[in-house]
């Protein structure tokens, strides 16, 4: 076992040290900034935890965005931790650190099945009492974000990717119409509220998408308030251009606001665990970036909400928790030094 940590730890040093990254030092070019030169908001999911102990973190979140999501703080289980209990104190230093530098806040997300605290998967009550449970604590976590918070995440991952509603309690307890419900009540929380609805997957174009799509086209003729579309995209470095450009201009369709809600671009495929970032694959990511980026930039102004990644460096990353690099999504190393990724979104932003 001992041994086996020493060689973790040697092939972890290797990574960080021949990790590829753009060095502006000894470049001509003023380092950029992300938020200065994109048109639309540029955000970046982020924890609590590294907000308050890495200062590095810290400072770069302020340097190169404009635009803020709670990555877990804002979830049910955070907020709402018991029946007659929320809990709202590391969401509101999240807010803090946004108005304290101009920044915007999404918030994430008011209902997702994945974050129920047990007190809710042990309820019991009959329909009418589930529908109170679940207003009252949208309306109790929008009202207490009214005015600070500007849009909203208000469904998170409802459909399957055949097209289907996932089999949720609130989908048990509530039948279908729980969706609409939570925009209802999020909407007579704060009118002012942007309203999103929020999944992965999209960028495939197939069946889930155009559950959504039918989804929001029967929510506006019925003026159900929605005004959004979160496209997660969680992609790998080998989906094709082609479908990302198609995926943005069917999104656009819906006329909402688009909003690339958690966007980083993983390259682990066929990879051992873990690896090095080579020359290659980081060509291949910059240039997946890229595309990304324009295509975005393709679709009306009018509904460019803005493109956030989902935490900002790859240490920080979901696919390398506890520590592990088995992945290297983010346009940040880990030690936060911009990689050949970043310079490409620049020279994309920076195309007329």
């Amino acid at each position: 076992m001992r041994y086996i940590l020493l060689i973790t730890f040697f092939l972890n040093t290797i990574f960080i040290a021949n990790a590829q990254t753009f060095d502006y030092s000894s470049s001509s070019e003023t380092p950029p900034v992300l938020k200065s030169v994109a048109p639309f908001p540029i955000g970046a999911a982020v924890g609590i935890k590294h907000m308050r102990n890495n200062p590095r973190y810290r400072n770069l979140v302020k340097e190169q965005f404009n635009s803020i999501t709670a990555e877990n703080v804002m979830k049910f289980k955070a907020v709402h931790p018991s029946e007659h209990v929320f809990k709202f104190d590391n969401a509101d230093e999240i807010i803090a650190f946004a108005e304290e530098n101009n920044m915007r806040v999404h918030g994430h997300t008011l209902l997702w099945a994945m974050s129920n605290p047990a007190w809710v998967r042990s309820y019991q009550g009959d329909k009418t009492a589930w529908k109170n449970l679940l207003k009252t604590h949208i309306q109790t976590v929008v009202k207490h974000f009214k005015g600070k918070v500007r849009s909203w995440d208000v469904v998170n991952e409802a459909f399957t990717d055949g097209g289907g509603l996932k089999k949720s309690i609130w989908l048990q307890k509530i039948g279908p119409e729980y969706i609409e419900l939570a925009f209802r009540y999020a909407h007579e929380a704060d009118p002012d509220a942007l309203l999103f609805y929020n999944d992965y997957g999209q960028e495939y174009v197939g069946k889930k998408m155009y559950a959504i799509l039918n989804m929001i086209k029967d929510f506006k003729k019925r003026g159900v308030p929605i005004h959004g579309l979160g496209m997660q995209m969680h992609i790998p470095v080998r989906l094709s251009d082609a479908k990302i450009q198609q995926a943005m201009k069917v999104a656009a369709g819906s006329g909402l606001l688009i909003h690339l809600s958690e966007l980083e671009i993983s390259v682990k495929h066929q990879m051992p665990k873990p690896f090095m970032m080579n020359e290659q694959l980081s060509r291949q990511q910059a240039e997946k970036y890229k595309t990304v980026f324009r295509a975005y930039s393709s679709i009306p102004k009018k509904q460019q909400f803005g493109i956030t990644t989902w935490n900002v460096g790859d240490a920080d990353s979901y696919r390398n928790s506890k520590g592990r690099n088995h992945d290297h999504p983010m346009m940040f190393d880990t030690q936060y030094r911009p990689k050949p990724a970043f310079k490409a979104v620049i020279d994309a932003l920076k195309q007329p």
